[in-house]
């Protein structure tokens, strides 16, 4: 990762690149939405309600991701000092907390026609909702840093690798506790979801992951650009 370390060498493969996840994203999501709302058939139990699986899954691997890439980053940032790290971390944030809002959201509506009940203190839906507010309070610490010029703080790395703890409670809280969340329907061994559902999720949830990566690589582009102009305002203010 240190080859990324000069902002210039990473915007000269950053800014080629995002236009490239970007559109294939774009194209992959709405291949996979559309077969997913056409060309699957409807469960035999859930009938067409299922059919949101295809945004819900995606999205809930994302909010996940998004911490891990995060909690990632400040590791970076605390061991190696890597310059980009706190940008990154702070990049990473906000898409991975719409991704968590959306994964509450559907899973809400998912689970009214289902459950019988728009929301559950279920161990799945609540650690899912302590993620969410992890984000904000991580945007909160990051902006103020980003007020009082420091980029990524210290304290802000830190919390971003505390805040990882909560990943695995969300990965086996269905397994830990008893629970309304259905279980893991995909493991490494195999999927409890037949076939002829199933096909278009893997298609959504890479298109939704190129889509996060342009997302996040625009963000870091951005808040580059800032910092730069920061700089020289700093620079002309000088006497």
């Amino acid at each position: 990762m240190h080859i990324f370390a000069n902002p210039h060498r990473f915007l000269s493969i950053a800014r080629p690149l995002t236009p490239w996840l970007g559109w294939s994203g774009a194209i992959l999501s709405v291949v996979a939405l559309a077969s997913g709302l056409l060309l699957t058939p409807p469960d035999y139990l859930q009938g067409e309600t299922v059919r949101i699986m295809y945004v819900h899954v995606p999205a809930a691997w994302l909010g996940m991701a998004g911490w891990m890439g995060i909690a990632a980053a400040s590791l970076m940032q605390l061991v190696w000092r890597h310059p980009l790290a706190g940008v990154a971390a702070r990049a990473l944030a906000l898409p991975g907390a719409v991704f968590a809002a959306i994964c509450l959201a559907t899973g809400s509506i998912w689970g009214r026609p289902t459950w019988g009940t728009w929301w559950e203190w279920d161990g799945r839906l609540t650690s899912m909702l302590v993620l969410f507010f992890l984000y904000v309070a991580y945007i909160a610490l990051s902006d103020a840093d980003a007020r009082r010029g420091q980029g990524g703080g210290t304290v802000t790395a830190l919390f971003g690798l505390i805040g990882a703890v909560n990943i695995p409670v969300i990965h086996y809280s269905v397994l830990w506790w008893r629970t309304l969340h259905q279980g893991q329907s995909i493991t490494l061994t195999g999927s409890s979801i037949s076939a002829e559902i199933l096909w278009p999720l893997p298609v959504a949830t890479l298109g939704f992951t190129l889509l996060f990566a342009a997302i996040v690589l625009m963000r870091m582009r951005a808040l580059l650009a800032e910092a730069r102009v920061e700089a020289r305002l700093r620079r002309m203010g000088e006497p």
